[in-house]
């Protein structure tokens, strides 16, 4: 979840990291650090706050000076967000500096046994304790830096990517990853070390990419050096080319990204179509789910697995897959998924959905599916992610970067991914007869269209996003298709603006819910047309009975809700199953506009991330 960045060249390297710290601010994060080497000092200025805190510590004290540097912005978890735990942390001897995303399990042990050999450390944090291991591994057994992370990284139990310094050899970074992503560019004469590629990419679009248990020595007189570090074999670097570009990581003049990103999903679903969907041929083409169909086909169940939005996508799915393929679908969060001692069957498909492609909790229960002998089908956004190495096969949603921590994006293009699979095996299975199949692929090739058309009421919701933007509390409702985009509805509410805000399905709001219902609180009902409209009437009349503010999600022309509601937001007709891609639009503008006029930091709120990488 912390964001690393490290340079080592001939150009200065102040500025490369402190960028590439402002591209990592999507991650999340409570403060921030660097340390430069001058030639003769290794400076090292940390803060509590932002990188603007950071830039304005660093010209104070005139640290702004040397050709290689680290930095770091945290995101806590062991020890207060303040400038003493904030990264980077030094050694003892102050000759090693490192930082480090993730978490090590066993830092309570490993640190009384260095306080027993004389250690002393000033932060509460559990990487002070790593650097101090390295250095007492490397004095005490006489080895290069390279040995001695190796060995020490052996001794720490958890997730990590680091990268280290030493001012004894000042040509060379050591770097590892497991369980957190670590990227390497390459350029000419020059390396770069971060959390994913963005901070590098307007300087080279050459990226090694560090498989899990991995580690790499970057130094400048020689190649690239990449060793497992369980047991030191050596490993031929995969130098991959870029497939993003500086442009696609700007806003683009836009206020926010969340609002860009809402606003490019049009072409993110189109994308994501192209090559896929092919409607005047009457198919789907995926190669992921083709060349494996037969594991498809032979499937009991499909098992899928999440976190946050990605969850909220797995739950229209599970929808989507029962009412075309007609297979059994189970939806788990992937956090409990990994604990409870799932029943996984050899004939299971497990499909794993994760925007990042790094969520720890999503890798580590991928890696329990294939323990027991499932198929695991990845869906996930960025090329050479940790998730679509670890998985048998995958589609990748082609979504481009997304970097508001409020996913949305990413949750129309997983959605859309789902649907084609579905579509794809109702086929090969006869579940869903000729003329219906073409009728749906024709309907999902206008979905893009549609999107640009809700997008239209971005006016309309700014006024009402105006009236209840005090409001301290937001019940979402929606019933089949539509139950999970009003979990999903609430979840962006509160994420941005953090205002309380629930999802239910309508028909459960008897049971309990409605005892809230009051001329305070609005209600967002999802109205559309298709799917159980009659009972979402219903739903409607018993709030408004009970004195409550309705802003009902329609189709165009429906005047019979539009007399219901106190405000009606209009969106395109379109078959049941894809009408999630057009109610989640309105959804993400509500939750968007409030956040803005509540003046909430729409694309960093407080405590969240953007890439879960601990537990």
């Amino acid at each position: 979840m912390c964001g690393i960045v490290g340079y080592i060249g001939s150009k200065q390297a102040y500025q490369i990291v402190v960028k590439g710290l402002k591209r990592l601010e999507y991650r999340g994060y409570d403060s921030a650090g660097i340390a430069l080497y001058d030639g003769n000092n290794l400076n090292i200025t940390k803060t509590k706050g932002k990188v603007a805190d950071l830039e304005a510590a660093v010209f104070k004290d005139d640290n702004t000076h040397g050709s290689i540097g680290i930095g770091h912005t945290r995101w806590a978890t062991h020890g207060v967000p303040n400038d003493v735990n904030s990264h980077p942390h030094y050694s003892n001897s102050g000759d090693l500096a490192i930082i480090h995303n993730g978490i090590i399990e066993n830092y309570e042990a490993l640190k009384q046994e260095l306080k027993n050999r004389g250690y002393v450390f000033k932060s509460d944090t559990d990487t002070e304790v790593l650097v101090n291991l390295i250095e007492d591994v490397q004095l005490n057994e006489k080895v290069s830096l390279s040995k001695a992370v190796q060995i020490a990284l052996n001794q720490a139990i958890g997730a990590y990517a680091i990268a280290v310094f030493d001012v004894k050899n000042p040509s060379e970074l050591v770097v590892a990853r497991l369980g957190s992503p670590l990227a390497i560019g390459v350029g000419e004469g020059e390396y770069f070390v971060a959390s994913d590629a963005s901070p590098f990419i307007e300087y080279t679009a050459n990226a090694v990419y560090l498989e899990d248990g991995e580690m790499a020595t970057i130094n400048l007189s020689k190649d690239i050096e990449i060793l497992k570090i369980k047991d030191g074999a050596i490993v031929d670097p995969y130098i991959q080319e870029l497939k993003i570009n500086l442009e696609q990581i700007e806003k683009g003049g836009f206020d926010h990204f969340m609002l860009k990103e809402i606003y490019e999903q049009p072409n993110a679903i189109n994308d994501t179509f192209r090559g896929r969907l092919l409607p005047e041929e009457n198919i789907i083409r995926m190669e992921g789910v083709d060349s494996n169909i037969k594991k498809f086909m032979a499937a009991k169940r499909i098992l899928i697995i999440a976190c946050g939005t990605s969850w909220h996508a797995g739950l229209v799915a599970e929808y989507i897959f029962e009412e075309f393929a007609r297979v059994p679908v189970e939806v788990d969060y992937a956090s409990e998924f990994r604990y409870r001692n799932p029943i996984i069957n050899k004939d299971d498909i497990v499909i794993a959905i994760s925007q990042s492609g790094e969520t720890a909790d999503t890798m580590a229960a991928i890696k329990m599916a294939k323990d027991k002998g499932a198929f695991v089908f990845g869906v996930c956004n960025v090329v050479g992610s940790s998730i679509s190495r670890e998985t048998h096969a995958g589609a990748y949603t082609h979504a481009g970067p997304e970097i508001g921590v409020a996913s949305t994006k990413a949750f129309t293009t997983q959605i859309t991914v789902l649907a084609l699979i579905a579509l794809r095996l109702a086929k090969e299975k006869g579940s869903i007869d000729r003329e219906q199949y073409h009728y749906h692929l024709y309907e999902m090739e206008q979905i893009p269209k549609k999107v640009q058309e809700a997008l239209g009421e971005n006016d309309n919701i700014k006024k009402v996003a105006e009236i209840y933007k005090d409001a301290e509390d937001f019940l979402y409702l929606g019933r089949g298709f539509n139950f999970p985009v009003a979990l999903e509805g609430a979840l962006k509410l509160k994420e941005i603006s953090y205002i309380h805000a629930e999802g239910y399905p309508a028909a459960e709001m008897k049971h309990g819910p409605i005892a809230l219902i009051d001329e305070k609180m609005p209600t967002v009902v999802i109205a559309t047309k298709k799917g159980h409209y009659e009972k979402v009437l219903s739903n409607i009349q018993e709030v408004k009975s009970r004195k409550g503010k309705i802003i009902a999600i329609i189709n165009k022309g429906d005047t019979v809700v539009r007399e219901l509601a106190d405000h009606v937001i209009e969106v395109p007709e379109t078959r049941e199953a894809f009408t999630p891609l057009l109610t989640t639009i309105p959804l993400q503008l509500l939750s968007y506009h409030i956040a803005v006029m509540l003046n909430k930091n729409v694309d960093q709120p407080r405590n969240l991330a953007k890439s879960v990488t601990v537990e």
